[in-house]
């Protein structure tokens, strides 16, 4: 049986519209770019946890309140994005990011920037130094992504990366990180947590 797109459960074209540079990463979490109303429909159909978001702009007031809608955490991690000469991404943030990002009790979630090029390449690009991937794959990734904005501040911060990550009992640490001496086990007291959004 064959369906058009408006007379599908949820209703309209705009339940299908993902954020830019979206896709599933793996399980439990995807990235994009900044989403906006036009996305609301298609982040309700991932039935996210939380929205891990890098930039350190205020979060919009919209999506502050669609995610209290749907009950999705907003984890805060300001970073500037990595630009020449001067402007590096604070290693304790990402590690922070990191933490938040492989706790399985946040999952499923997104993480985004603006554009979902820089800030959120570089996390994607740590993320993948987890799972065991190899330089020249994660920078295909990364370069998929970011086109001929391509940072090499960027791919410089993500081949120096040396995780590690603070992980308090309590974490579901996912069982896609492979690169286990990375996880510090830290009591509940020190574990980092996001500021409030």
């Amino acid at each position: 049986r064959t369906q058009t797109i408006d007379s599908m459960e949820g209703g309209s074209v705009n339940d299908i519209i993902p954020s830019i540079n979206f896709p599933y990463l793996c399980p439990g979490v995807f990235r994009s770019g900044y989403p906006t109303k036009k996305n609301f429909g298609f982040l309700r159909q991932l039935r996210l946890r939380s929205i891990l978001f890098l930039c350190p702009e205020e979060y919009s007031a919209a999506n502050r309140a669609f995610c209290a809608d749907q009950g999705i955490q907003i984890l805060l991690f300001p970073m500037e994005g990595n630009k020449e000469p001067f402007v590096d991404i604070p290693e304790p943030v990402m590690n922070a990011a990191m933490a938040a990002l492989v706790d399985s009790r946040n999952h499923p979630l997104l993480i985004h920037c603006n554009k979902g090029k820089h800030r959120t390449g570089t996390l994607c690009g740590c993320l993948r130094k987890l799972q065991g991937w190899s330089l020249s794959s994660i920078f295909d990734e990364y370069c998929r992504f970011a086109g001929d904005k391509a940072r090499q501040g960027d791919q410089q911060f993500i081949e120096l990366y040396r995780p590690r990550i603070a992980v308090p009992p309590s974490a579901a640490v996912a069982p896609w990180v492979i690169m286990c001496e990375a996880l510090v086990a830290v009591p509940e007291s020190e574990a980092v947590t996001p500021p409030p959004a």
